[in-house]
């Protein structure tokens, strides 16, 4: 559930019109609701209140200082995939204690950095990964906590772009591997086995792949524990779907209950990783209607925002919901192309749309949260989005729109 609705023929972001915010700020805008954002956290808390636990934010759906911010004021930890999103964490005020640490290929230095920062856990995702940790422990001199991220070969029925969990996937290690490899950094003094990791896609919107993957899991923790490897926490990642147009995903509750109902009588807190059932929902993106045209059988919405704003439709054919700002009294909906600026076939926002729409109108692009800002770009030299947060009848910018020069600013003309 959202804070974005129609009052009359206008549709609100909280109590604020969304054509009087791209009135003030401009187009393409990305716009973000406080409300939501508090209300799908207290939601992921709520379902998990039973046992000890760590909701981790995936700060890779939504990287805006901003959003970090109100995830941390509200308790949040956080999952982060490289050196510089751990430094925006610490920067908007997250606690490094609360910082889980993914991703295949993490250097040295990355390493290094997370670990003289005191983070949660480095959740390690190959044998090599192994002992790269422990050349950079025994340097530092700590005892860096860790997880091995464990592959258990789930199909999360979900887009193979965004699906993780399969053999055929880069992430993580079998889970035929992952007990030999448990059992050889429990003999390394500068490591502590932490925890067992687990994510197996993105978008999932059934919760049926989410618990054949925690039963894989708990299967694995009772073997460790057998050996003597106790770990205090289990980490089954994020991944649960948002609707973009039809889909019926769980609520966190449903989500998270047959999780809970597993482990409650283990040892162990329990970590989730959500990312897009976060943010997607909370926010809107705004594209002003430029012209509109026919070719043939084809009609064209023609906006001044494309995939460099949002690339998600671009990239693995996402669906996006598109609807007018304003809902017109007369004319006809028609079904459209809603296509942007960028010199590229495939740069769109949606296509085969019925939108009854005039020059001048603007739309507003839902579920724009989750992999909309943070997969931005400057390509064809248009500039980032301005992003603003709106809290009731307030709004605030969180993120400047760019100047031209910004975006060449540390480019250099040699001679």
């Amino acid at each position: 559930m959202d804070y974005f609705n129609f009052k009359g023929p206008d549709l609100y972001a909280e109590d604020i019109k969304a054509t009087d915010l791209a009135k003030e700020y401009g187009t393409p805008l990305y716009v973000y609701s406080k409300a939501t954002l508090h209300r799908h956290m207290n939601a992921f808390e709520d379902s998990l209140k039973e046992k000890k636990h760590l909701v981790c934010f995936a700060v890779k759906a939504c990287s805006n200082l901003a959003v970090i911010h109100e995830m941390a004021k509200l308790g949040a930890g956080f999952d982060i995939v490289s050196e510089g999103e751990l430094r925006r964490v610490i920067a908007a005020g997250g606690d490094p204690k609360k910082v889980v640490f993914s991703g295949v290929g993490k250097s040295e230095q990355e390493i290094e950095f997370a670990l003289s920062q005191g983070i949660n856990c480095l959740n390690i995702e190959s044998a090599q990964e192994i002992d790269t940790v422990i050349k950079v422990a025994k340097k530092l001199n700590v005892v860096a906590p860790v997880a091995l991220r464990v592959n258990p070969g789930v199909d999360a029925k979900t887009h193979p772009s965004i699906s993780t969990g399969l053999k055929n996937n880069k992430f993580g290690v079998s889970e035929e591997i992952a007990f030999d490899l448990y059992k050889k950094m429990s003999k390394e003094s500068c490591l502590k086995i932490s925890g067992i990791d687990c994510h197996i896609g993105s978008q999932m919107t059934s919760g049926m792949p989410i618990i054949e993957a925690t039963d894989k899991i708990i299967s694995l923790y009772k073997k460790l524990l057998a050996e003597g490897i106790k770990v205090d926490h289990i980490d089954m990642g994020g991944g649960l779907g948002v609707t973009y147009d039809n889909e019926t995903p769980p609520t966190p509750s449903e989500y998270c209950a047959p999780i809970l109902e597993r482990l409650k009588d283990l040892d162990v807190s329990i970590y989730i990783e959500p990312g897009r059932a976060m943010v997607a929902n909370a926010c809107i993106l705004l594209a002003k209607v430029q012209y509109q045209k026919d070719n043939g059988d084809k009609h064209f919405i023609i906006t001044d925002t494309g995939m460099n704003d949002m690339i998600r439709p671009a990239l693995y054919g996402s669906w996006m919901t598109i609807i007018n700002t304003t809902v017109h009294p007369d004319g006809e909906a028609v079904k459209s192309d809603v296509v942007g600026p960028i010199c590229e076939s495939d740069d769109f926002l949606g296509k085969d749309r019925k939108l009854n729409v005039r020059n001048g109108d603007i739309l507003a692009v839902r579920g724009a949260g989750a992999y909309g800002s943070s997969m931005a770009s400057t390509y064809n030299t248009r500039r980032l989005p301005c992003e603003v947060m709106v809290d009731g009848d307030k709004s605030y910018v969180i993120k400047k729109r760019q100047s031209y020069e910004d975006i060449w600013k540390d480019e250099i003309i040699l001679g």
